[in-house]
């Protein structure tokens, strides 16, 4: 994997404190369906990193990424409900990314097996380690590998149970 390092055009994040809060309970959380798959519009390509959502509930976002400062993770992007957000504007320099959202309304999140520190605010963490040791959370991020297309779009969805794949 190559070090990317992301566009200096970052979107406009918002603070996720007053809208998604981290649940500290062990109760069984809603999983729901990831697709992921290149996105190709008809016409011209715009090149980006977005993600949609699918839901009806307004959703949280993060994302993972390395670039030349080292492992970077960043939110939070306030999707709502069937809108979509460019997380990274501009030709995606990786091909790996990663991904965390959660449910505003229901609790529900998107994880992975990648661990990556958040904050409950607005964020640029570097670095992985030690999370709790630097006052941050740790969160398991989803891994997507864009076999390095140029764009790449994530659909959130409630439907559990539905399988990840590349159109």
């Amino acid at each position: 994997m190559k070090n990317g390092v992301p566009s200096e055009t970052v979107p406009k994040r918002n603070t996720l404190s007053s809208v998604v809060r981290f649940r500290r309970t062990t109760r069984h959380l809603l999983f729901a369906g990831l697709f992921a798959f290149p996105f190709m519009a008809a016409g011209s390509a715009h090149a980006e990193f977005r993600v949609c959502n699918g839901t009806q509930n307004l959703v949280g976002v993060a994302i993972g990424y390395r670039s030349a400062e080292g492992w970077i993770s960043e939110g939070w992007w306030q999707v709502p409900a069937t809108t979509c957000a460019t997380l990274i504007e501009g030709e995606l320099q990786s091909r790996y990314y990663y991904l965390y959202a959660e449910d505003a309304a229901r609790g529900g999140r998107w994880t992975g097996g990648v661990n990556m520190c958040v904050a409950e605010n607005e964020f640029k963490i570097v670095g992985v380690q030690d999370c709790f040791t630097r006052g941050y959370q740790q969160m398991g991020f989803k891994e997507y590998d864009t076999g390095r297309q140029g764009s790449w779009m994530v659909q959130l969805s409630d439907t559990p149970g539905t399988q990840e794949g590349q159109n």
